[in-house]
């Protein structure tokens, strides 16, 4: 037990973990600005070691400040997460649509391929297979349309990937029946239980 003599940094019992100059709020923003998907204030306040009315109290108040901004902080199903404002929804679609005439990566047509052949697939089933992350892959084939969130895995909750039409669409394909049979090549989900791999 420290004396009250004793000297050095100490931290209150109710500060949590070191949260940078910007206090809890910039620990926030960080957090929700490389996350992938909706992240729960009480996930926050476990990863960041404060009660979750400290997490809750700062979410409302980072959402009030963004007004008049390019993007909003919204709490969905799941969690909070940025978004694009609803006002640049006509520049944000013509962007995207834009960017979708440039070719898929061979990282993304392999991403691509897992998901056709074992979906509905979680990232991180995803990341075992091919052995890297994916995130950034599997966010551009959902910004191209060609795979869709499809609900979560009910053991773990992790959010699971489907293709979409477009993706059949692309392909000239009626169904997925109609894919070559490529999945023999790749190793059952089931085989990947014990694989440790972001979700």
């Amino acid at each position: 037990m420290r004396s009250p003599a004793s000297t050095g940094p100490q931290q209150d019992d109710d500060t949590g973990a070191d949260q940078g100059a910007g206090g809890v709020p910039a620990a926030i923003e960080a957090i929700l600005m490389v996350a992938d998907e909706p992240v729960s204030a009480t996930r926050l306040a476990a990863v960041l070691a404060v009660p979750r009315a400290v997490v809750l109290e700062a979410l409302h108040a980072l959402s009030g400040q963004y007004a008049g901004r390019g993007f909003v902080l919204r709490e969905v199903g799941r969690g909070w997460r940025f978004y694009s404002h609803p006002d640049y929804a006509d520049v944000v679609t013509e962007f995207v649509r834009d960017g979708q005439t440039a070719r898929l990566t061979q990282a993304a047509l392999e991403t691509l391929a897992v998901v056709a052949y074992r979906q509905p697939i979680s990232r991180g089933r995803i990341a075992g297979i091919r052995g890297v992350n994916v995130d950034s892959v599997v966010r551009t084939l959902t910004t191209r349309g060609l795979v869709t969130e499809t609900g979560t895995d009910v053991e773990t909750g992790a959010v699971l990937y489907a293709t979409t039409d477009v993706f059949l669409e692309r392909l000239g394909l009626r169904g997925l029946d109609e894919l070559p049979p490529l999945a023999p090549y790749l190793p059952e989900v089931e085989a990947l239980d014990d694989v440790d791999a972001p979700r």
